[in-house]
């Protein structure tokens, strides 16, 4: 740990003397690395590694981003349509000339300007000029944008050369001009829901990041934080292969959307189950408080099988437990939760790690709420990914978790197709792991378009259906969906609900809009009924 984050800044500056907080110099590690991330990392598996306890692995960043508050920002330009594609791509020029001569430079960012279906602001090549000179030119993800890029932490890099934020994300470019400079422009290669807006005062700051440091250390777990992708990946995939299977690896990878996909599925490679902790407060307090969790499985409500449309709605995000602390807690609080049946995705690793918070959610769920297992069981992976011999140590680890906290359907993932085109369904092998050592009754597998219904292995799995937008458009994508529906049978959809965008009043929206062939009813009764009709 004490090559990491602030106590290494902290000893690199010659002015800091550790002596002077009565600290004891253990190791002087001023000029060693000469800021190689591997080289710290490579030290740090060969040196400190055999100390550590090898029960668990974090992933925490040095430090954190925060907003600074009171920054006033001029809007610029919006497109107040829902454009989902890009029609509306093409150059546009901002003039930045008000924010001169900004003391700490301007400051650009880039928003979704509809937040709630995942199509943000894209941006292609930038130019900037001053009193039109160009001073700079650049693609987003190249060497030669990481000068301007002030925060680019909550946006990713997409296949069309361009950086890209969705619902709540950002980014923001600082451009400097000349002494004298007069008037400031910015040709930016612009397109899909964008609000783009101006300030001359730094946005943000950057401090040590305090999460979840608490049950690291308390752990005796080796903290890492490697890009997962590249020469660091190779590095990362050496920390994974010294710890056996099932062993967790809690908090995130950098880069995050883009880090998920390639972080989890080397995780995954090696045997090693995701829990997203990283901004989960108070970890060792919460893992030390006693709370009764309820191993009762939820009675299924009665349900008679007839030629309609099963809907069952599942809120996403479960895996994540800092998302289980507070964001879910949000959304719990909502005073129109229970007006529609919908299932609730959790960590059934909360047991372990917050059992007060599963204890919460248990005793107040309404008849119409039930908690199901995130994906994709006991921590986020991606079954198909996992080494032969190590999936049945996966699969008899979550099911020791489900039956400790009652729940018998799960939300799960497995590896992407190349180029993000889709996902790849469970086959017979990794169901019948599940089957065998679990009491899973049903799966619902991350999928999108809701074109999979399969039941390898004798169990039910299908893949979810997710309607970008509000409750007016989700209802819309419903009834397109169900075009080729004749009625001469039972139809069934599993509808994803996106838990940073909606909250159970959209959700009940959607509900009142909802008429004949639709019924929504929870996990529980829609997997029945799908057994039934499969008869």
């Amino acid at each position: 740990m004490i090559v990491h984050g602030v106590t290494k800044r902290l000893l690199a500056d010659q002015r800091n003397d550790p002596s002077r907080y009565g600290l004891k110099v253990v190791a002087d590690l001023r000029g060693r690395f000469a800021d190689d991330p591997q080289a710290v990392y490579r030290w740090q598996l060969d040196n400190l590694f055999p100390r550590c306890a090898h029960t668990l692995l974090a992933g925490l960043p040095p430090t954190r981003t925060v907003k600074v508050d009171g920054v006033q920002w001029r809007e610029i330009a919006r497109e107040p349509n829902r454009i989902r594609d890009s029609s509306n791509r093409e150059v546009r020029t901002f003039d930045l000339s008000s924010e001169l001569p900004g003391k700490d430079g301007a400051f650009l960012r880039f928003q979704d300007s509809l937040g709630d279906d995942g199509w943000g602001a894209s941006v292609g090549r930038v130019t900037v000029r001053a009193d039109g000179q160009e001073i700079a030119s650049f693609a987003p993800g190249t060497d030669a944008e990481a000068p301007y890029l002030f925060d680019g932490l909550n946006s990713s890099l997409g296949g069309d050369a361009n950086r890209f934020c969705d619902g709540g994300g950002y980014f923001v470019y600082r451009f400097t001009a000349p002494a004298g400079t007069t008037r400031l422009t910015v040709d930016v290669d612009l397109w899909n829901q964008y609000l783009v807006t101006a300030t001359t005062t730094a946005p943000t700051r950057v401090e040590p990041f305090p999460y979840f440091r608490d049950y690291a250390v308390a752990s005796r777990a080796m903290v890492v934080w490697l890009p997962p992708s590249g020469a660091t990946g190779a590095l990362l995939d050496e920390v994974f292969s010294r710890v056996e299977p099932t062993t967790p690896y809690c908090g995130w990878f950098s880069n995050d959307v883009a880090g998920e996909w390639g972080g989890v599925d080397r995780a995954s490679q090696h045997g090693v189950e995701v829990v997203p902790a990283d901004y989960y407060m108070n970890g060792t307090v919460h893992a030390g408080t006693r709370a009764k969790v309820s191993d009762r499985v939820r009675p299924r409500p009665p349900a008679t099988l007839r030629n309609r449309v099963y809907l069952t709605l599942t809120v996403g995000e479960g895996d994540n437990i800092q998302y289980c602390q507070r964001r879910m807690r949000d959304l719990w609080d909502n005073p129109a939760r229970g007006q529609v049946p919908v299932n609730w995705t959790v960590s059934p690793l909360l047991a372990d790690i917050g059992p007060a918070l599963l204890a919460h959610y248990q005793r107040t769920a309404t008849a119409n709420d039930l908690l199901i297992s995130g994906p994709s069981g006991a921590g986020y992976t991606y079954p198909g990914s996992w080494p032969r011999e190590a999936l049945d140590a996966y699969t008899r680890l979550t099911g020791r978790f489900l039956r400790r906290t009652g729940m018998d359907l799960a939300y799960a993932y497995n590896q992407r197709l190349p180029e993000g085109n889709g996902w790849v369904p469970f086959d017979e092998r990794i169901v019948r792991s599940y089957r065998d050592n679990t009491p899973l009754r049903g799966i619902i597998q991350s999928w999108e378009t809701g074109d999979l219904q399969i039941r390898p292995a004798g169990l039910a799995v299908i893949g979810n259906y997710w309607p970008q937008g509000d409750a007016a458009e989700y209802r819309d994508g419903l009834m397109k969906h169900i075009e080729g529906w004749d009625g001469s049978g039972p139809l069934f959809i599993a509808g994803a609900v996106n838990a940073w965008n909606w909250t159970p009043s959209d959700i009940a929206e959607l509900g009142g809009l909802l008429s004949d062939p639709f019924e929504v009813v929870r996990g529980d009764t829609f997997f029945e009924l799908l057994d039934r009709a499969s008869r």
